[in-house]
């Protein structure tokens, strides 16, 4: 018992460092008007903000995952931490835009530097129990995305642009609490290294499905960006609902999304991580279409419930997959499915928006519902992980 409670306090505590994390990209929507107004940006500037911390925080990833599979790097985490609310906390008192794009993107190279260094930990402290902690892990994630913006919007209604140094302030508590850990991760690292060393042999990486599982992974991202761009426009402008309710529908697929997560977790260490996979790219197959079509609100809303349950459920699976498909490189697979996927949503986001000028939104949509077809056909061409 005693060990479980240390495994889950570790994963806790690297949890709270992705709430931080994640909270730092939340954040930049919401400075944008601000910094619009302040600076006399343009659209296309604006989005250049957007676009440094996007690629930056998203494809640097994988390369700080390589040089932790290389050698362990705990220090990572709380760099990163510091890095991400520091960069963010700076952005509304530098005085020109070059500034605030350097400001920006050293906020997304802390992202990329805590999150393949904390999937890889979580890996290692999570035993056999891996989807479940990476579920742990994960909702601190979807939390730090959720509070984010209310933050902000609170700051900036208080104390303007200059308060954006408030949102210093967890990066720098947490990223000195994670400092005082460095020493516990590095001996849990060790040991679980020496355990897996004695105990089990030589296995090689997985890269045909690793990479099939990256297309299953984009495919995710595409839906979760497809859905969080145009669902309240979905619901004020083809469902005719209020703003105010086209503005819950995020709220409610997030709070699904959480619970999903962790029940996720739990069933793909009972049943196993494909099943989990496929299973619920197959039902979401099913839903999204059924959602798209519909014009009852009532149906629409529960339809999102059901999505964003089982839509999130496949997380954690993906990411434990990823790491036991490339046993020696499991910094990099969480760079990969942490970061890559992130970009690949975001780059789509634009075409989806064109398709929607031109066509309607509920034919972007409509793209995004013929996604899970080909990740539930990608995800039943994978095999079992070997370990």
């Amino acid at each position: 018992m005693e060990k479980i409670d240390v495994k889950y306090r570790f994963v806790s505590l690297l949890s709270l460092g992705h709430l931080v994390t994640d909270m730092t990209q939340s954040v930049i929507p919401v400075l944008l008007p601000s910094l619009i107004a302040e600076h006399h940006l343009t659209y296309a500037a604006a989005a250049g903000i957007v676009f440094a911390m996007t690629v930056v925080s998203s494809l640097v990833q994988p390369l700080f995952g390589h040089f932790a599979d290389r050698i362990s790097r705990p220090w990572f985490l709380p760099v990163g931490v510091l890095l991400s609310g520091l960069g963010i906390a700076v952005t509304g008192v530098v005085p020109s835009y070059r500034l605030i794009l350097l400001a920006v993107a050293v906020s997304g190279l802390g992202v990329a530097a805590y999150h393949p260094e904390g999937g890889r930990l979580v890996n290692y402290v999570a035993g056999e129990k891996k989807a479940t902690a990476m579920s742990i892990f994960g909702v601190g994630g979807q939390i730090g995305f959720a509070i984010g913006p209310l933050i902000t919007t609170a700051i900036l209604l208080s104390l303007n642009l200059k308060g954006t140094l408030l949102l210093a302030l967890p990066s720098i508590l947490i990223g000195i609490f994670l400092t005082f850990r460095i020493s516990q991760f590095s001996a849990y690292v060790k040991a679980a290294t020496k355990r897996s060393d004695s105990t089990q042999e030589i296995v090689q990486d997985e890269w045909g499905p690793f990479l099939r599982l990256s297309g299953v992974v984009f495919c995710r991202s595409i839906i979760f960006y497809g859905l969080n761009t145009f669902l309240p426009l979905y619901w004020i402008n083809v469902l005719h609902q209020s703003k105010a309710a086209g503005g819950t529908t995020l709220t409610i697929l997030f709070t699904a999304g959480v619970i999903g997560n962790l029940l996720g977790g739990r069933l793909s260490d009972h049943f196993g991580y494909r099943g989990v996979v496929w299973g619920g790219f197959s039902v979401v197959m099913i839903l999204l279409p059924v959602f798209v079509s519909t014009n009852n609100v009532l149906l629409a809303t529960l339809l999102l419930v059901a999505i964003g349950l089982i839509h999130y459920a496949t997380y954690s699976p993906i990411v434990v997959m990823g790491q036991r498909y490339l046993p020696n490189h499991v910094g990099l697979a969480s760079g990969v499915t942490f970061g890559l996927a992130v970009t690949i949503g975001g780059v789509t986001a634009p075409l989806l928006g064109l398709i929607a000028d031109h066509h309607g939104i509920r034919t972007a949509l409509w793209v995004v519902a013929f996604l899970p077809i080909l990740a539930t056909g990608l995800s039943l061409t994978l095999p079992h992980p070997k370990r």
